[in-house]
């Protein structure tokens, strides 16, 4: 049980760590992206939608200590998950000739939500079970 309670909290840290990493790097490709955008209401729309994710994987990172360790792993999991599309994506890697840039952030924002949404229901679903 030891073994099982610092891998979780050797993976926490990890996926503290890319959640940051991510966020930072996140908006780094936005405000790359958006070097020749001229409306300032529409950087900050889109910085916010960016963060959004981030932010509500914190928020629910905050609340997991009361989920079980296998639920808490799987939700570090996600972070991870979560992170890694979003900068690859964000990066320009899924671009089709035929995509306007903007389309990249705005949907995976919306498919992290879907997410993160699933999962922190399923996993308070299960911590009521245990």
């Amino acid at each position: 049980m030891a073994e099982k309670i610092f891998n979780t909290t050797f993976l926490r840290t990890v996926a503290r760590i890319l959640l940051a990493v991510g966020a930072v790097g996140s908006l780094y490709f936005m405000f790359n992206a958006s070097r020749n955008q001229k409306s300032i209401r529409l950087i900050a729309l889109f910085t916010g939608w960016i963060l959004s994710p981030f932010a509500g994987l914190f928020l629910a990172d905050k609340f997991s200590k009361r989920w079980s360790v296998n639920v808490r792993a799987s939700f570090y999991w996600l972070i991870i998950i979560v992170t890694i599309i979003s900068l690859v994506g964000y990066s320009g890697a899924f671009n089709t000739p035929n995509t306007k840039n903007a389309f990249v952030f705005i949907i995976i924002p919306l498919i992290s939500w879907l997410l993160i949404t699933i999962s922190v229901l399923t996993a308070r679903r299960l911590s009521r079970k245990m």
